[in-house]
């Protein structure tokens, strides 16, 4: 379980830092990556976490991104 009371590295500040945080400490998550699309504060992102989660992060989104066009792929063939 998170310490809340431990820093968290943030990449940002984004629009949705207070979101961000609401999130981790309602989870008692050790790291949130948020992404709002057309949110009421527009298009944005909040990450939170530990520093080996931020550095994680590009890698990670990619996958999630070929994993979505694969699924993409698969629907539209």
């Amino acid at each position: 379980m998170a310490d809340r009371n431990q820093p968290v590295v943030e990449a940002g500040p984004g629009k949705y830092d207070d979101e961000a945080t609401l999130v981790r400490c309602a989870t008692s998550a050790s790291c949130v990556g948020l992404i709002v699309i057309g949110g009421n504060r527009g298009t944005g992102f909040a990450v939170q976490g530990s520093t080996e989660f931020v550095l994680a992060l590009p890698d990670l989104l990619e996958a999630l991104a070929r994993g979505i066009r694969a699924q993409n792929n698969r629907q539209h063939n």
